[in-house]
């Protein structure tokens, strides 16, 4: 298959622990679009928390793409300009508070530059690790939330959220999107928003058909794309429900399983032709 597309989950993905990309992984990356495939990346990470990697693979030189938040957000890398956008009301912000209220665990929403909080909690400094944004503490959380927000998370130890995350699908069952990105953080988006739903508004205007996509990752989160894209890759730090349901295992994080994934799918293939 002569793909034209790989789609890359970000942490535990692309990055390895210390959040840097491998040498060997850069540079499969750089010559897969060197000859024209695209590389997009996809994350639950805020836009502005993905911009130092998409800036390290130059992707808006080669014209590609961000799938933010969950597949919430797409954006042209070339442009800069947003190309979808869906997001979660004030009114369901304040429901999803009053839940983790009910369920007692943290949540978390984001302001234009700030990750917002309403009591500071060490999953909060986890997310703003990752993505870079400073964490704001705002007395009053429904308060501070006066319109749309692109999505929330809620945030505890992974056996309680497994708990809280099986209630809480069956609850918002027809309402909202509820999936788990890491085991401690919950995320909320809006019904139908995943970042297989995200990719396929994305590759149609391009004309690259989905047997035609490489999707890889590593959680809850990735597995529609995973699902949707003609190559599924999960990653061997994928947990094993993950891995069962894509259609091919690379190597972890850790020992460059994407570069493993290019290398063999994209440019062998290339020498073939």
């Amino acid at each position: 298959m002569n793909y034209k597309m790989i789609v890359l989950d970000l942490d535990d993905t692309l990055l390895r622990d210390d959040q840097t990309i491998s040498g060997r992984t850069k540079k499969a990356l750089m010559k897969a679009q060197e000859n024209g495939v695209k590389v997009v990346l996809a994350s639950g990470r805020p836009t502005y928390g993905m911009r130092r990697v998409a800036e390290e693979l130059k992707l808006n030189e080669f014209g590609s793409y961000i799938l933010s938040f969950n597949g919430s957000v797409i954006i042209n890398c070339s442009t800069d300009d947003e190309i979808y956008s869906r997001s979660l009301s004030a009114e369901t912000a304040h429901r999803l508070y009053d839940l983790s209220k009910r369920e007692g665990v943290g949540i978390l929403t984001y302001s234009d530059d700030a990750i917002l909080v309403e009591e500071p909690n060490e999953f909060a400094e986890i997310e703003s690790r990752l993505t870079g944004l400073p964490v704001q503490v705002v007395p009053d959380f429904k308060e501070a939330i006066d319109g749309p927000v692109v999505k929330a998370l809620m945030l505890k130890e992974a056996e309680r959220l497994v708990e809280v995350e099986k209630k809480l699908q069956e609850e918002l069952d027809g309402e909202l999107c509820v999936m788990r990105s890491k085991p401690f953080f919950l995320e909320f988006t809006q019904l139908g928003v995943t970042k297989g739903a995200s990719l396929d508004y994305l590759i149609k205007p391009l004309g690259i058909s989905r047997e035609e996509v490489i999707a890889i990752g590593d959680s809850y989160n990735d597995l529609a794309m995973i699902e949707f894209s003609g190559l599924g890759v999960a990653m061997g730090n994928a947990p094993e429900d993950i891995k069962k349901n894509a259609d091919h295992v690379t190597s972890s994080n850790m020992e460059d399983g994407v570069a493993e994934v290019v290398e063999q799918f994209v440019l062998k293939e290339m020498t073939h032709v």
